[in-house]
């Protein structure tokens, strides 16, 4: 009963890193990463389509990304997509091929996504608690119901505090690692 309880809160926790990550993620660092643009649709006969779906997404260099549609009449329908995106990117396109530029972030914009950062990271960390909220709400009901005994309730609630601060410390590493790549120029 317990080690279901605390495997269900251990794959909770899991999923609640796996979101912050692609939050994190989300966020740019002046680095060209295809994964920049995975939010962005496009009509693509009628329907709405990711860029990744009707084109090629590649890192030509650090500073550039370049997209290259699957047919020619995609170009001017992915250019305005881009533009209409609060990304702030100017597309310049070349024939089939459409390359994006990435501004160098000045250090003001630097500060604000740390500041960004910090609270999604903050954000994983009440997710995290209040899943160990359920887990030990779940362990007191078992114990009213007297399914599992006093003993194995708070060995139980034991267990899910230590994998609430393991789980805890791999948000820090995570943020630790985003700020730096944030700040370094």
């Amino acid at each position: 009963m317990i080690s279901d309880i605390q495997q269900g809160a251990a794959t909770r926790m899991g999923k609640s890193i796996e979101a912050l990550k692609h939050e994190f993620s989300k966020i740019r660092t002046g680095r060209a990463h295809p994964s920049l643009l995975d939010q962005i649709t496009v009509s693509y006969y009628g329907n709405e389509s990711t860029l990744s779906q009707v084109a090629n997404i590649a890192v030509e260099d650090a500073r550039t990304l370049t997209i290259t549609p699957w047919e020619k009449a995609m170009v001017q329908a992915i250019e305005k997509a881009i533009l209409k995106s609060d990304l702030g990117l100017n597309p310049a396109t070349n024939g089939m091929v459409i390359r994006i530029p990435l501004p160098s972030l000045t250090e003001e914009r630097r500060r604000t996504l740390v500041k960004v950062v910090k609270n999604e990271a903050e954000n994983g960390r009440v997710a995290i608690r209040n899943i160990r909220r359920d887990a030990n709400a779940e362990i007191k009901d078992a114990l009213k119901e007297k399914l599992v005994s006093e003993d194995e309730a708070h060995n139980g609630e034991e267990k899910i505090q230590k994998l609430t601060d393991q789980y805890v410390k791999e948000v820090e590493k995570l943020l630790e690692a985003k700020e730096a790549d944030l700040l370094s120029i």
